[in-house]
Order: C-alpha cells, then structure tokens, then sequence
C-alpha cells in the first residue's frame, strides 16, 4: 500500500481510498430470440405494435464494448430481414424484430462475426 492511498478525513481519521475502473471485455453477454412474443411486450417496449405477431420474434443482444452494438445493429440488417427496433451505442444493447427465423439468423451472423473476426467471447443463442 502507497501512503497517497491513504486519506484522511476531517476527523484525522485515515481510510483507504480505492479506485474503482471499469474496463469492458470483448464480449457479448446475451443473445436471445423470443418467438411468438405477447403482443403487448411490443407495446410495453415501445416497439411497433402493428405487426403481423403470426410468426413474429424479438431479438435482444448485449455486447461490450457498448459501441459494437453500432456493429451489431449493422451485421444484423444487412445478413437478414430484420427491423432495427432499438440501438444503443451507451449500454450496448440491440434489439431486432421480424420473423423468427430471419432474427435468429441476424443474431447468428452478429455472434459469428464477432466471435470470429474480433477476437470476442460469444455466448450461446438462446430462445423461449
């Protein structure tokens, strides 16, 4: 222990100062197709409530670092006929929409091509 870890308060009081970093890994924590979801998790979620739910799925991915969800939302649409519902470069998190198969096959590509070509840790595809 450095002594310039130690403070002290107003008191004299000593106490250990601990900083705290987070560094994100090159990861994709979930991928997860929800098949045949209730139409009001559309609603509850704010995505587009007139679809056609025969059929219909929901895919979600959480990635670090946060702005592979950019990559993510990218590989998704472009390797299936999926609708880009929601992105976010700060939390990275995706969600797709679309047939059940066309969404599973967004969320492979995207665990295949980071799993693959950018060195991450994938986990698996899950489905409900």
């Amino acid at each position: 222990m450095d002594i310039k870890d130690i403070l002290a308060d107003a008191d004299g009081d000593r106490r250990l100062r601990i900083v705290q970093e987070l560094v994100p890994g090159k990861e994709i924590t979930l991928a997860h197709v929800i098949a045949s979801p209730d139409p009001v998790m559309y609603q509850k979620l704010g995505l587009n409530p007139e679809l056609d739910f025969s059929g219909a799925a929901i895919g979600i991915l959480t990635v670090t670092p946060a702005e592979t969800a950019i990559i993510a939302a990218d590989l998704s649409t472009k390797s299936a006929n999926v609708d880009l519902s929601f992105v976010d470069r700060f939390s990275g998190t995706l969600i797709t929409t679309g047939l059940i198969s066309d969404v599973e096959s967004g969320l492979r590509a995207v665990l295949e091509y980071c799993g693959g070509k950018l060195g991450f840790k994938v986990c698996e595809l899950s489905k409900t």
